[in-house]
């Protein structure tokens, strides 16, 4: 099965997309001091070090999907040096 460019360019345009979304999340989670989960909130005061644990997972996934998004878009070859 090969890939073809359109289908990196529609990937990479759905990661890049998402990037500013997740950095919203990021952003709103160090404003208020709360992270959304499912259905509840978890808040830095009740939370504490799940809270940190959750923040530095987004900020994981939101590096990670800047990454593919570039990859895919501009052609980097990060696919292929892994």
């Amino acid at each position: 099965m090969t890939i073809s460019r359109s289908d990196d360019l529609l990937v990479g345009l759905v990661a890049l997309a998402l990037v500013p979304l997740i950095g919203l999340r990021i952003l709103r989670g160090f404003r208020e001091g709360r992270l959304p989960i499912y259905r509840t909130h978890l808040s830095r005061a009740e939370g504490g070090s799940r809270f940190g644990v959750l923040m530095t997972l987004h900020i994981i996934s939101l590096l990670l999907v800047a990454a593919v998004a570039a990859d895919l878009l501009l052609g980097l070859g990060l696919r292929e040096a892994l």
